[in-house]
């Protein structure tokens, strides 16, 4: 095996946005959106057989 890709960052940034459709009903919009860190990673696993391990950073 070889390191391939070496990265850290946030992968997909979500957000959360709670939107009232009328009194007393409220819907929580949910957004994903992938980072520059998201399709580095992608490009540079196209078509390979690979194991991922992913540790949590601490802030």
């Amino acid at each position: 095996m070889k390191e391939i890709f070496n990265g850290e960052g946030v992968f997909v940034k979500y957000t959360e946005k709670e939107v009232k459709i009328r009194p007393g009903d409220k819907l929580v919009h949910r957004v994903e959106e992938p980072t520059e860190l998201w399709w580095k990673l992608k490009e540079t696993l196209k078509g390979k057989k690979v194991r991922v391990v992913v540790y949590e950073v601490e802030e």
